[in-house]
């Protein structure tokens, strides 16, 4: 795998908790190691990015999120129309 960016795998974590998702899955869904995942996890709360739901211990991105995901999907299509 490539060399990725911050901005890069906090969007993959928050693509993956679109809708609701387990720590494993989203560690899996990323392509990250527990350590990284706690890492960002945290970081991502504390941005309010994320939202840990217990009743059904699944994290689950918020509005905040939904919004920095659609602008990084927007900047990369962006980027792929000036390259071609």
């Amino acid at each position: 795998m490539k060399y990725r960016s911050r901005t890069e795998i906090v969007s993959m974590i928050l693509e993956a908790a679109n809708g609701g998702a387990t720590k494993t899955k989203i560690m899996y869904k990323a392509f990250l190691s527990y350590a990284q995942l706690r890492e960002y996890l945290s970081v991502l709360i504390e941005n309010a990015l994320l939202e840990y739901l217990e009743g059904n211990q699944k994290y689950k991105t918020t509005e905040k999120g939904l919004n920095l995901l659609k602008m990084h999907n927007e900047m990369g299509e962006l980027l792929q129309t000036k390259l071609k």
